[in-house]
């Protein structure tokens, strides 16, 4: 099953977006907020299935978004069910 971002509300200072599936059934949602050097990611996938396709879904949109900001820290809370899933190895290695 193939996953897709529809923005719901996009402003500069936040973004909410709903993630959809092919049927465009919402299967979850992710919510950006900026916050001078910060970007704030938080997100909940509801189908476990796709998990890998949230995060490679998730993943390039956040660096996008961190390119515009070069400076940025970057914050996360991502679930897929009720697992917590990690962006990057950095944040892995963190704890």
């Amino acid at each position: 099953m193939q996953i897709f971002f529809s923005p719901e509300v996009i402003t500069p200072q936040f973004q909410v977006l709903n993630v959809v599936d092919s049927k465009n059934k919402a299967v979850g949602n992710v919510a950006f907020l900026f916050e001078e050097k910060k970007l704030y990611v938080f997100g909940i996938l509801e189908e476990e299935g796709v998990g890998a396709d949230f995060k490679d879904l998730v993943t390039p949109y956040v660096k996008g978004l961190a390119k515009a900001k070069p400076d940025v820290e970057i914050f996360s809370c991502l679930y897929i069910g009720c697992k917590k899933i990690k962006l990057n190895d950095e944040e892995e290695e963190e704890k």
